[in-house]
């Protein structure tokens, strides 16, 4: 009769599912390394006719030439071969691995050459569900920016008086639209988790563009109402449509990047980003280059079909957040479905949650503090831009929209040239060569200050070094953070980057006034540069 002794001294063998899952490795270009394994003759590998000591010590250097991914089925082996005299099999340990990388801030991130079967955009557009988050994207960006340019320009016939600045109406325009990102932007990202992305992607476009189209309806229904104040109804009703739109800009945003590592395989992350990226960039140079004309030609054939007014613009832009909620409908994310007694989600204790995984997980919280580092730069340089308008010669300060659209052209560039070659570095390697190029950049713009085409250049440069350290970082996060904390953690993200938007817009400009152009520029440089240094040397740490 066996003894509870006897018992306890035995050990089960792991389950398929659980060796299975023991086994499994982040790093999707890492095969099962056929070569390493080739350097171990067969007796070395069986064992016939060794004595188990034997077979421990050949197994051992077999270990040696084989990676890390195949060192628990050989302990398994190990432990197979060492029954002791008794009869006895002793308890093996398994190995302690380290965590995931996938391609990320370790060494282990490295892809290594010959095993990617096809790199670049291919295999992401040859992807349905890509594509359909895709063109969702591409008409749900170019409908926010042309959302604001419409604002403007419904201000700009209705309110503003012909002897009367329109900056103060586009100012409390903007509050309108920022406001609901700093209050909601991390609120949002809870109910994201709990909820279906693609329910969320899809509702968040129909509900703004119809939004977007009951402004004419409003606007004549409440035209001869008096004033609220010094504000006319109409205006008003603008700001709250505008808030709206906004709030639900602060759900879609997360949804989106939560929905892109469930669509997308893993080694594929890094291109589907950069196409994210590329679109995001060209949609704020479209948007706000081409808005007005768009706008104009959309007013046009609406008059060409015989509508009364000038209706055009708004079935442009309501219809464009339509069209991507109708594309995105096509989406198909195979996501789990939380039960609806548990839908509804503490959002306090949610948040802390989310906040808890940031200072548990360095590397998330490293690729975090890149990202707000990267946009407070960019929003730093929509101020200075403005300055450096005004000093080049040949310029206005009201041309600082063409230094702007280089830097947008440099992250689509840089952008296009990760999305094809960038599976061959670590997240680590292109995190840290950005921020050198970006604080190499920085400081030449310093002292070419009034120089047009070297500041072009210098600002291009920044562009393409900024997306070596934006898509990197932002690919680190969906891949490091779990599928339930995704929508928490870019709720989080999203508002901590908004905070970095607009600090920097109102800090900028004070610190140009007092200390000058080339020291802001030099400090911009100087956090870059320690940024980088600081994500490089926690990451080898």
């Amino acid at each position: 009769m066996m003894q509870p002794s006897d018992l306890d001294k035995k050990i089960l063998p792991l389950s398929p599912s659980l060796a299975k899952k023991q086994n499994r490795v982040s790093d999707p270009t890492v095969r099962n390394h056929l070569s390493a394994v080739s350097k171990c003759t067969s007796s070395q590998i069986n064992g016939q006719g060794m004595s188990p000591k034997d077979v421990s010590k050949n197994n051992q250097n077999c270990t040696d030439q084989i990676p890390k991914t195949d060192i628990l089925s050989q302990s398994e082996k190990q432990s197979d071969a060492q029954e002791n005299s008794n009869g006895q099999m002793p308890v093996a340990t398994i190995p302690e691995k380290e965590p995931p990388t996938l391609n990320g801030f370790g060494s282990g991130g490295e892809a290594v050459s010959g095993n990617i079967k096809q790199q670049g955009f291919l295999p992401v557009l040859k992807n349905p569900n890509f594509l359909a988050l895709w063109g969702g994207q591409v008409f749900s960006q170019l409908a926010d920016k042309v959302y604001l340019v419409l604002m403007i320009a419904l201000i700009n016939t209705q309110f503003q008086a012909s002897n009367q600045s329109i900056s103060g109406w586009v100012s409390a325009l903007m509050m309108a639209f920022t406001i609901p990102a700093v209050l909601f932007g991390s609120v949002a990202g809870v109910f994201v988790d709990r909820w279906s992305k693609k329910a969320v992607l899809v509702a968040t476009n129909i509900w703004r563009g119809i939004l977007v189209l009951s402004i004419p309806f409003l606007m004549w229904l409440t035209h001869d109402w008096k004033p609220i104040g010094v504000l006319p109804v109409g205006f008003l009703i603008i700001l709250g449509v505008t808030f709206l739109v906004s709030t639900l800009t602060q759900f879609f945003a997360p949804a989106e990047q939560a929905a892109i590592p469930l669509i997308v395989e893993e080694q594929d992350l890094l291109s589907a980003n950069s196409l994210y990226t590329t679109t995001m960039m060209a949609s704020v140079i479209v948007g706000f280059a081409v808005g007005e004309p768009l706008l104009a030609i959309a007013d046009g054939l609406w008059l060409q079909i015989g509508g009364s007014g000038s209706l055009g613009k708004e079935f442009l832009v309501g219809g464009s957040y339509a069209i991507a909620g109708i594309i995105l409908f096509l989406l198909a994310t195979k996501e789990k479905h939380y039960h609806p007694d548990t839908e509804f989600p503490h959002v306090f204790s949610d948040l802390r949650d989310g906040f808890a995984y940031l200072k548990a997980n360095h590397r998330v919280r490293n690729a975090l503090l890149q990202l707000i580092i990267l946009f407070s730069v960019f929003a730093a340089l929509t101020v200075l831009a403005v300055r450096m308008a005004e000093i080049i010669p040949n310029m206005k300060a009201s041309q600082f929209g063409f230094l702007l659209a280089a830097g947008g052209v440099g992250i689509a560039a840089g952008a296009t040239i990760l999305g094809q070659f960038g599976q061959r570095f670590s997240y680590t390697q292109l995190s840290l060569c950005g921020c050198m190029g970006m604080a190499a950049s920085l400081i030449g713009l310093s002292i070419f200050t009034t120089q047009l085409w070297l500041v072009l250049l210098l600002i291009t440069l920044l562009g393409i070094f900024g997306a070596l350290v934006g898509i990197p970082m932002q690919t680190a996060i969906q891949t490091e953070t779990p599928p339930e904390m995704r929508g928490k953690v870019f709720g989080l993200q999203n508002n901590v980057i908004n905070i970095a938007l607009s600090l920097p817009l109102a800090l900028a400009g004070v610190a140009e006034t007092f200390v000058g152009l080339q020291a802001v520029f030099l400090g911009l440089a100087a956090i870059v540069f320690l940024g980088g240094i600081l994500t490089w040397y926690n990451s080898h740490k």
